[in-house]
This record gives structure tokens, C-alpha cells and sequence, in this order.
């Protein structure tokens, strides 16, 4: 009868344990932010040829031989090979409805990352003279954002636990342990002055590079126990 009793009262006491070990953890979930801008040192520009002709061949030739120029003037500014290359190679079939006949197009692009900003007017001025007639974008960047992404994850984890220490308090609870946590965190470029263009509109004087800022910033969620 005794180890009956033994057996039962064991039996009760894993039961409870169990019990109170399936009960969920208390917890606050918040997200937390920084943010800061900065200047960015670097361009990658993405600029282009477009060529027609009624033969296939000829669009591709005259295509291939202005893009031919643009790598010799990106070479004349000092540019190692490393930082550009030709992409977006295309050749097909089109028709002009209007004079009903058809034509083939031939596209393709260069992409530059270009580290003294100041050369940029006059790059573009010569890539232009080269034949180049369209941009496909500017893109701003800098090579000192992973130096800042470190700390604004910092900033934004403290920012999270700052907030979940409110929501505590507010019911005489504290903040423990931080459970789980998530990176939301994104790098906003702010647009050019423009990002696609035809260059027969780039002849006005003055400067066409509008550097504007990159804004850096983090953001986690978080999930705290509470205690």
C-alpha cells in the first residue's frame, strides 16, 4: 500500500512539473530603430547605347563599336578594370507600326563605379561624345557603411530593450532575458537628381550630379521574458 502511495505521489509531482513547464513564458515583443545619415563618396552609374538598322548586323556592329569607345574613355579617366563592365547585351527583332516596317535595336550597357565624384560631369560629357545615349541609373554609395552598421545595430538593440522595459514597468514587471531576436535592417539610398534619362536632355550647363545622402539604418524586433 505504501509503495502504492510512493508510486502515486511521484506520479503527481512529474504531472505538476510538466504542467508548469508547458506554461508559456511571459513576454513583451518590440521593435527598435537608429538611424544616421551620411555623405556617400561613390558613384556607380549605369549608362548605355541604343543602335537601329534594318539589318540585324549592322545595329550590332555600330553598337559594339561605340560601347568599344566608352571602355577606352573610362580607361583614360583612370578607372581600373575592376570597376566596370559591360552588361544588358541585347539584339532583337522591333517594328514601327507607324512607316510599317521592321527594324532591329540593338542595346548595351556599362556599369562604372566612379570614386572621384568630382570627374563625374565631364565622364559622362565624354562617354556622351562617344555615342552613349541613355542613363539607366546613378546610385550613390559609400565605402564606409559596414563601419557604421555595427553600432547602429547596438543602438537599435538598447532602443528595443529601452521600450520593453516601459511596457514592464507599467505593470510592476521587469525585463529578463531577450528570446528571440530578428534583423530587419535596410540601407536607403536617396534618389539621384536623375536615375533614368535620354542624355540628349544632359546638354544644359552646369552640374548634373546631385550627391544628396544615404541613409543607414537598423532595425530588430525582440522578444524579452518578463520577470
Amino acid at each position: 500500500m505504501k509503495k502504492i502511495i510512493l508510486l502515486l505521489t511521484t506520479f503527481l509531482s512529474v504531472a505538476v512539473m510538466q504542467a508548469q513547464n508547458n506554461q508559456p513564458t511571459p513576454q513583451v515583443n518590440v521593435t527598435g530603430t537608429s538611424e544616421i545619415k551620411i555623405v556617400p563618396n561613390y558613384a556607380v552609374i549605369t549608362i548605355g547605347v541604343e543602335t537601329k538598322n534594318d539589318k540585324a548586323e549592322v545595329a550590332k556592329n555600330e553598337n559594339d563599336a561605340v560601347v568599344a569607345k566608352m571602355l577606352k574613355t573610362i580607361k583614360k579617366f583612370k578607372i581600373e578594370d575592376k570597376h566596370f563592365q559591360t552588361q544588358r547585351v541585347n539584339l532583337f527583332k522591333n517594328r514601327d507600326y507607324e512607316k510599317k516596317r521592321d527594324f532591329y535595336q540593338a542595346n548595351q550597357t556599362v556599369k562604372i563605379e566612379l570614386y572621384n565624384l568630382d570627374k563625374y560631369d565631364e565622364l559622362v560629357g565624354a562617354l556622351i561624345a562617344d555615342g552613349a545615349n541613355s542613363i539607366q541609373g546613378v546610385e550613390y554609395k559609400s565605402t564606409e557603411t559596414e563601419k557604421y552598421q555595427a553600432e547602429l545595430r547596438k543602438k537599435a538593440a538598447l532602443n528595443a530593450k529601452a521600450k520593453a522595459e516601459d511596457f514592464a514597468s507599467a505593470f510592476g514587471q521587469k525585463v529578463g532575458k531577450a528570446l528571440v531576436i530578428s534583423d530587419n535592417s535596410s540601407t536607403n539610398f536617396n534618389p539621384p537628381m536623375y536615375a533614368k534619362m535620354n542624355l540628349e536632355m544632359a546638354d544644359a550647363s552646369g552640374s548634373t550630379l546631385a550627391v544628396g545622402e544615404i541613409t543607414l539604418n537598423a532595425n530588430v524586433s525582440i522578444s524579452f521574458e518578463l520577470l
